[in-house]
């Protein structure tokens, strides 16, 4: 019998906030881009309950949400504060898994079958992970407990805030088939559009989907959905020490067609990243940039070095060149990327994975 848990942080960068700043503590704290006076063109990377009760998301447009509550608490995207108190987190969970995945800077699977025998002593566990958690950082998480990982997962999404949620099998299915299709675990919102237009509104629908009509629709990602409508999910628990890439985003101030302006703002970011790199002992190979349009479409286009570089130089020749490919039509741009991949280490081991 597998014993799975997911422990994701309670709303962590504003937690965050509100722990070294015990005066914003029951106010409403959003963390994002800066809203100037609700003409900020960025997002809410995370807010607090207290703001979630004004309809304010992660995710929302920052000056959506400026409308919405313009007296709440808004401040930056700290990402090294953060990430030093994910370190002691995962620091603190790894103690406690037989087998450990971190899945973002707030959030991590732990397989734990090897540490208790039955999902009662689990339960057990799991408050012994959230004193743990609290007693080092100060700060409160929600687990789900289930036999696999989908399912850990959305026991998780109910167990919030600060609770624990187990899900046995034999209740598996009145769990999740009420469910809109587009609460399922992995199911995107094109796929649950595409879904509800095959005539399935509910996880219950879905379930009694056949395998070859939805592996027609969707391809092998088919098979996935017919799984998840069932609860099963055989993926492991697996560590990934890795880091996949490194990059940075920037919203324009005004949408901008004034191509020295985006080669200015990738220069910022490609300085930031080779400073990464270089702290990190990394190289790369793969350059990409992201272009988002007024209308929200993106579009990325990479190009791959003949060998390993960090040269910040090297870095910027070729996303100019990838900007000159992307920019002929004119097009205004709103927002633009930089990123980094096929990343090797120069020196010693590959450090955390880069989750943010």
């Amino acid at each position: 019998m597998r014993i799975i848990m997911l422990v994701d942080m309670d709303y962590f960068f504003a937690a965050c906030e509100e722990l070294r700043k015990p005066e914003i503590k029951g106010k409403p704290v959003i963390v994002g881009a800066d809203p100037k006076g609700g003409n900020g063109r960025g997002v809410v990377s995370t807010c607090n309950y207290v703001a979630r009760r004004y309809g304010i998301r992660s995710g929302m447009p920052i000056s959506m949400a400026y409308r919405l509550k313009k007296d709440a608490v808004f401040l930056p995207v700290d990402d090294k504060y953060y990430e030093k108190i994910s370190n002691e987190i995962m620091r603190i969970l790894r103690g406690f898994a037989g087998r450990f995945e971190q899945v973002s800077i707030d959030e991590a699977f732990m397989d734990v079958s090897e540490k208790v025998d039955n999902f009662d002593k689990a339960v057990d566990y799991a408050r012994e992970v959230k004193e743990a958690i609290m007693k080092g950082t100060g700060l409160k998480c929600s687990i789900g407990i289930s036999e696999n990982k989908l399912l850990a997962k959305m026991a998780c999404e109910a167990a919030k805030p600060d609770g624990i949620k187990l899900l046995k099998r034999e209740d598996v299915q009145k769990f999740i088939e009420p469910m809109p299709v587009d609460r399922l675990y992995g199911v995107g919102k094109k796929t649950a559009q595409k879904l509800k237009e095959m005539g399935y509104e509910t996880v219950g629908e879905l379930s009694k989907a056949g395998l070859m009509e939805l592996v027609s629709k969707f391809g092998v990602y088919g098979k996935e959905i017919y799984d998840y409508a069932r609860g099963i999910d055989e993926s492991e628990v697996v560590e990934n020490n890795e880091i996949k890439s490194i990059g940075r985003e920037r919203t324009f101030d005004a949408d901008t067609d004034n191509i020295e302006e985006m080669k200015s703002m990738l220069e910022t970011m490609a300085n930031e990243i080779k400073e990464e790199i270089d702290t990190k002992g990394l190289q790369f190979k793969t350059v990409t940039i992201k272009i988002r349009k007024p209308d929200f479409t993106e579009f990325m286009k990479s190009r791959s070095l003949s060998h390993y570089s960090n040269s910040d130089k090297e870095m910027l020749d070729e996303a100019f060149k990838l900007l000159a490919d992307n920019t002929g039509t004119k097009e205004k741009v709103r927002k633009i990327g930089l990123r980094v991949s096929g990343l090797a280490s120069y020196r010693g081991q590959r450090k955390l994975a880069e989750y943010m």
